[in-house]
C-alpha cells in the first residue's frame, strides 16, 4: 500500500513516432502531483501569492533596487530549465545532457557584451553568479589572497556592504572585511560628493589591490578618469560595481565605466529589468600600457583574470548555476539592446529629476541636491524625522522605500528613492509630481504622530494604529497605483 506505480495512459490514435506515455501515481489517487496547478497543489503559498501580486499592483514602489520583469523573463524563471543541473563552464560542464544549457549559456554571454557595446576579444563574462555580491566576492577569491586589501565606498556614503562593511565598535560583518582587509573611502560630508583629493591619499598610503568604484546610494556621476589614474599609482585592480547604474550604463545615459576599468559586476535585476542574480565582466588579451602604472595584479602584459575568476565562482564559492535564470537574463538582455529600453531609461532619468525638483520645491533637503541618475537621497533629519518611523508610515500608505544612512546627517538618517519600478509600470514626470505630494503627506503624518505619540519605535507604532490621515492617504495611493497597468501579469 502506498507504493507509487506506473499505468499505461489510454490514447486512441498516436500519429506521432513516440511510444506510448506513462505517468505516476499514487495507488489511491488517481490525479499525478506532477500536473497540478499551484492553486491545487498548495491553495496557502497560492492566497500568499496572491496577496503579493496585489499589493504590488496597487501600491508604489520605489525601491531603487527593485523592478518589474515583463512576462517572457517569469515564464523562462518557471520553466522546466530549473530541472537540470549544469555544474561547471559551458562546454565543459560537468554532467552530461547540457547540450541546450550551453546554447543558451553562450548566447546569454554573447547578449551581455552586445548590450554593453563590448568587444569580445577584450572582454569576457560570467553570468552564473547568483547575486552581485556573489559575484564580487568571487573576485575578490579570485584575484587576491585572504588578507589582501580592498578600498570601496563607505556603506553610510553610498557604497555596499559587499565592498567591505565594519560596525563603528569594529566588528566585521562582510565577508569581504572578514576574509580581506578593508579601508573605506567616503563623501565629502558638506556636499554629499566623493572627495576625490582626499580618496587619492587613502589610496597611496593604503596601496590597496582592489580599488572598487560604484555603490548602491549615490545619486551622481562617478569619475572614472581620476579612479583610474588614483588606481594606477598604486597598481590596483580597479573594479567598478555599478548594480545599481546598469541599466543606465546599456542605454549610454551615464558615463561607462567599461573604458576605465579592469572588472565590471553588476545585479541583473534593478535597471536591467532582468531576474534576480549577477554578472562579472572581465578584461582579456593584452594589458594597455600606462604611464606611471605599477603593476601589482601580474607581471606579464596579458589580462590573466579570466580563469581566475571562472575558478573562483565554480568550483570555489558556487555550485551549479540556475539555468532558468541564465535564460530570462539572456531575454532580458535582448531587450536592453533595443531602442525602447534606452527611451524607458531615458524617462526614468527624467522621472528621477522631475521627483528631484518637486521635493526640492517642497523645501525638502536632497544630498547633493538632485540627481543624475534613477535614485535621489532625501535627508529627512531636517524635518526632525526619524527615517525607520517615516518609512513606516509609507509602508503602512501602500509606498515602499527604504530607509538608508546618509553620511554627514544630522543622525545619519535618510531614504532613499528610485524611479525604475514606476517607470516600468508607465509613470511620467507628472506622476512623480503627484508621488512627491503622497511623499511629502506622509512626511507631515510621521511629524504628527511622532509629536503626539513619540520618536521611539514601541511608541510611535501606536500612533500607526487606526490612524484616519493614514487610512485617507493610503487610499489616495492605492487609487492613484491602481490606474497603471503591471508588467508580467494583469490584476
Amino acid at each position: 500500500m502506498g507504493r507509487t506505480v506506473c499505468v499505461k495512459r489510454k490514447i486512441e490514435e498516436c500519429q506521432q513516432s513516440f511510444p506510448v506515455k506513462r505517468v505516476a501515481v499514487d495507488s489511491k489517487l488517481s490525479v499525478s502531483w506532477g500536473n497540478q496547478p499551484l492553486s491545487v497543489a498548495d491553495p496557502e503559498i497560492h492566497r500568499i501569492m496572491d496577496k503579493e501580486k496585489l499589493r504590488q499592483f496597487k501600491g508604489i514602489e520605489l525601491i531603487a533596487s527593485e523592478n518589474f520583469v515583463c512576462r517572457a523573463v517569469m515564464e523562462a524563471l518557471g520553466s522546466h530549465l530549473t530541472n537540470k543541473y549544469s555544474e561547471g563552464m559551458p562546454g565543459a560542464k560537468y554532467y552530461t545532457g547540457n547540450q541546450y544549457i550551453d546554447q543558451l549559456e553562450f548566447l546569454c554571454c554573447e547578449r551581455a557584451l552586445n548590450a554593453f557595446g563590448l568587444d569580445s576579444n577584450n572582454w569576457g563574462v560570467n553570468v552564473q553568479p547568483y547575486s552581485c555580491t556573489s559575484a564580487n566576492f568571487a573576485v575578490y577569491t579570485g584575484l587576491l589572497n585572504p588578507g589582501d586589501r580592498i578600498m570601496g565606498l563607505d556603506s553610510a556614503s553610498g557604497g555596499h556592504p559587499s565592498h567591505g562593511y565594519y560596525t563603528p565598535g569594529g566588528k566585521k560583518v562582510s565577508a569581504a572585511s572578514i576574509f580581506f582587509e578593508t579601508l573605506s573611502y567616503k563623501v565629502n560630508p558638506l556636499t554629499g560628493y566623493i572627495d576625490y583629493d582626499k580618496l587619492e591619499e587613502k589610496v597611496v598610503d593604503y596601496r590597496p589591490k582592489i580599488l572598487i568604484c560604484g555603490g548602491s546610494s549615490y545619486p551622481r556621476e562617478w569619475d572614472y578618469v581620476r579612479f583610474r589614474k588614483i588606481a594606477d599609482k598604486c597598481g590596483a585592480i580597479l573594479m567598478c560595481d555599478m548594480a545599481h547604474i546598469g541599466g543606465l550604463v546599456a542605454a549610454k545615459e551615464v558615463a561607462s565605466p567599461f573604458e576605465y576599468c579592469d572588472i565590471v559586476t553588476s545585479t541583473t535585476h534593478k535597471s536591467l529589468r532582468g531576474p534576480r542574480g549577477g554578472i562579472i565582466f572581465y578584461r582579456k588579451g593584452p594589458k594597455p600600457r600606462r604611464q606611471g602604472f605599477v603593476l601589482n595584479h601580474g607581471d606579464d602584459s596579458t589580462y590573466d583574470f579570466e580563469e581566475k575568476i571562472n575558478f573562483a565562482l565554480y568550483p570555489s564559492l558556487q555550485g551549479g548555476p540556475h539555468n532558468n535564470h541564465i535564460a530570462a537574463l539572456a531575454i532580458a538582455l535582448k531587450q536592453v539592446s533595443t531602442p525602447e529600453y534606452k527611451a524607458y531609461m531615458q524617462q526614468v532619468k527624467r522621472n528621477a529629476q522631475a521627483l528631484a525638483i518637486a521635493l526640492l520645491r517642497r523645501k525638502c533637503r536632497l544630498v547633493t541636491d538632485g540627481t543624475d541618475n534613477h535614485l535621489l537621497l532625501w535627508d529627512i533629519t531636517a524635518l526632525g524625522l526619524i527615517d525607520r518611523n517615516y518609512e513606516k508610515v509609507c509602508e503602512a500608505c501602500h509606498i515602499t522605500l527604504n530607509k538608508c544612512a546618509i553620511y554627514g546627517s544630522i543622525s545619519s538618517g535618510g531614504v532613499r528613492i528610485g524611479t525604475p519600478a514606476m517607470t516600468s509600470r508607465g509613470c511620467v514626470e507628472d506622476d512623480f509630481e503627484a508621488i512627491a505630494d503622497f511623499l511629502f503627506r506622509a512626511a507631515q503624518i510621521t511629524s504628527i504622530i511622532q509629536r503626539e505619540h513619540g520618536k521611539s519605535c514601541k511608541d510611535f507604532l501606536k500612533g500607526l494604529q487606526n490612524n484616519k490621515d493614514i487610512f485617507d492617504l493610503r487610499n489616495r495611493v492605492e487609487t492613484f497605483g491602481s490606474q497603471f497597468e503591471m508588467p508580467g501579469f494583469t490584476y
